[in-house]
């Protein structure tokens, strides 16, 4: 017997029947009795009942009141002492009414039932005389009543009230004027074409793509549901870009599919900083309401992972039940800091634009509690337990598990109009911390930021914690005591290092992580740390530096990355990760991920823009690249704020 093929409908799986086939095998043809019958037995009942009400209504002078199963009735206030809620005299048992007054409510009863029963008579009349055609028609129109009536009690949450979009500076096109410098935007362009054309042949509302199979591809942190993770991802890039007829086709489809309401387990950081980031920085770029009712739907969604006895939200949630969990491999159950971390630049700007104090209550209150945390060396742990609101592993990194803790710390203040100074004093002690435990220098003079295990530092160094060089050079205005040379150089060392490791390479692409130990430096050492999956960071750090320093170098640092992507990760489906940098001829894994078309693209396509494209003064940079305004509040606080935090 053959499987009905399945067919995706709004996050659903549907069999489809064969042709000529109906999903109602017995129709309204076989039903022995017709609609106008049934309609006549149903008016009969009506007018029976209506008969059989009026004939035995109680007629009997011995009752006092009707009983109509009331303990007390309600009369207007005269002068008794015990009065109701709003000022009627409540008087129990039978007494105070007299009988005169009980048989005028009586006769009153009746007359209104004698004319309901009158009124239903002339419909029965009026119904009998019409076609057939004509009660299937009255039918199909109120079934249609009902359906659109149900509609519009499932719509979501009602329109947001309105706010003013922030005012930004006018976005330029960004084209450069160097005849060079075009030319390869212009590539970095045509390679975000490949990747979306691809993607919209091959997995489209699939959550990623697989391009050399040439089919959809997702993973656990999005569940096991299509919610077009690589569409709201690539949404802002394709806008920024100018590729408007793409950005239209994703626009359609998330009004269409995204749908929220399916039971699925998703992860709270990635659905945020995708999805919530995606819709919100779409939404200000293109000024379409949808995107940012879209989000808050999502973000509604979102809320019962922070049910923990801390307030330390859940690592995953079930979008339908909001039963939340934490990631089985993670410290004693513990959250982890990159993703409670990471939620304050998207959590600030829902209560922005909806006016619902809840979300920037949330992220103030996860500050508040790791304000009042002891810190082992001045350095934040990554893993804490939402239950008990204790440390778990001592494990300390600016790479995975880490990273983005301490860049939303810094963001948070520049966001705000560097008016939160809580969190840039925050980020300052933060960093201060990193640079005296996790700073060192190797042997041959490279900068790198290892990692601090059970006590003793580990001289090794992931890709994910190149980012830092970026964040250093972003931070460095403000900085205290004068030190905004010293983090600007800083960012330049880790820019360099990270650099290295892509250059010491085969195909020129930098590893997962590399080390600095035995003689080897900034090399990967093993076999599961020399892949390569199209990660943005380095690139992201050569974008920031670029645009602060107008170094030619990291332009031509990252021109060497994309021409080593577009000839090591191309295939005809797409672009793949490649399994190993070292090797000439390195296998795929066979996924472009959804970060490919939000960060890694994005941050070369800018890094050979001019400055009046996407300026820095203006917007903010969620840790997925999704651009949100700064957010010039003035004299005006967020809903759920004190005037002391903004």
């Amino acid at each position: 017997m053959t499987t009905p093929a399945l067919l995706p409908l709004s996050g659903r799986r549907i069999p489809t029947l064969s042709p000529g086939t109906s999903s109602f095998p017995h129709h309204r043809a076989t039903l022995r009795l017709s609609e106008k019958f049934i309609l006549l037995l149903i008016l009969s009942a009506f007018i029976t009942l209506c008969f059989g009400a009026f004939f035995f209504l109680p007629d009997n002078s011995k009752h006092k009141r009707f009983d109509l199963g009331l303990e007390a009735v309600l009369i207007p206030h005269i002068d008794s002492p015990k009065e109701g809620k709003h000022g009627q005299v409540i008087i129990h048992g039978q007494g105070g009414l007299d009988e005169h007054r009980h048989r005028e409510d009586e006769a009153s009863l009746r007359d209104k039932i004698r004319a309901d029963h009158e009124r239903a008579l002339q419909e029965a009349k009026e119904k009998l005389r019409k076609s057939r055609e004509e009660i299937q028609a009255e039918i199909q129109t109120e079934k249609s009543k009902v359906v659109e009536d149900l509609k519009k009690k499932d719509i979501g949450p009602k329109p947001l009230h309105p706010v003013p979009m922030p005012k930004v500076v006018a976005i330029g096109d960004g084209e450069p004027l160097e005849l060079d410098v075009k030319e390869k935007r212009n590539k970095i362009r045509e390679m975000m074409k490949h990747a979306w054309d691809s993607y919209r042949q091959y997995g489209w509302g699939h959550n990623e793509l697989k391009p050399l199979a040439k089919k959809g591809h997702s993973t656990n942190i999005f569940g096991n549901s299509q919610l077009g993770a690589s569409i709201v991802d690539a949404l802002d890039t394709l806008y920024i870009m100018g590729l408007h007829e793409e950005f239209k086709d994703g626009q359609e489809w998330i009004e269409q599919n995204l749908d929220f309401s399916v039971n699925v387990e998703v992860s709270v950081f990635e659905v945020n900083i995708r999805f919530i980031g995606g819709l919100l920085a779409a939404y200000y770029l293109s000024g379409q309401e949808m995107f940012k009712l879209k989000a808050t739907q999502l973000a509604e969604k979102l809320l019962p992972a922070f049910n923990t006895p801390t307030g330390i939200p859940w690592a995953m949630v079930n979008l339908k039940s909001g039963v939340g969990r934490n990631w089985g491999w993670a410290s004693a159950g513990s959250s982890i800091l990159a993703e409670f971390g990471t939620l304050h630049m998207e959590f600030v700007h829902l209560t922005y634009l909806t006016g619902n104090p809840v979300y920037y209550q949330k992220v103030m209150h996860i500050r508040k509690l790791l304000a009042k945390m002891d810190r082992p060396n001045g350095l934040y742990p990554n893993y804490l337990n939402p239950r008990t609101g204790r440390w778990g592993q001592h494990h300390t990194s600016v790479g995975g598990l880490g990273d983005s803790f301490y860049e939303y710390l810094l963001k948070a203040w520049l966001m705000s109009d560097k008016t939160d100074t809580e969190a840039r004093k925050t980020y300052d002690d933060a960093i201060e911390a990193i640079e005296r435990h996790l700073i060192r220098k190797s042997n041959s003079g490279l900068t790198f930021i290892g990692e601090w295990k059970n006590g003793h530092l580990e001289r090794k160094m992931g890709h994910l914690a190149c980012f830092a060089g970026g964040m250093f050079a972003l931070g460095a205005d403000g900085s205290p005591e004068d030190k905004a040379g010293h983090w600007l150089q800083l960012g330049a060392e880790i820019a360099h290092t990270c650099h290295e490791s892509y250059d010491r390479t085969v195909v020129k692409l930098g590893p997962e992580a590399f080390k600095f130990d035995s003689g080897l430096e900034a090399v990967a050492v093993r076999q599961n740390e020399k892949y390569y999956i199209l990660r943005p960071e380095v690139i992201e750090t050569y974008w920031y530096m670029w645009r602060f320093t107008h170094d030619p170098k990291y332009r031509q640092w990252g021109w060497e990355a994309a021409q080593a992507i577009d000839k090591y990760c191309r295939v005809s489906g797409g672009f793949s990760g490649v399994k190993d940098v070292y090797s000439s001829n390195p296998t795929y894994d066979d996924v472009q991920q959804s970060f490919f078309l939000a960060e890694t693209l994005k941050y070369l396509y800018l890094l050979f823009s001019s400055d009046d494209l996407m300026p820095l003064e203006s917007w903010v940079f969620n840790t997925e690249a999704h651009p949100l305004p700064v957010l010039h509040l003035g004299n005006i606080t967020l809903p759920g704020s004190e005037p002391s935090q903004q």
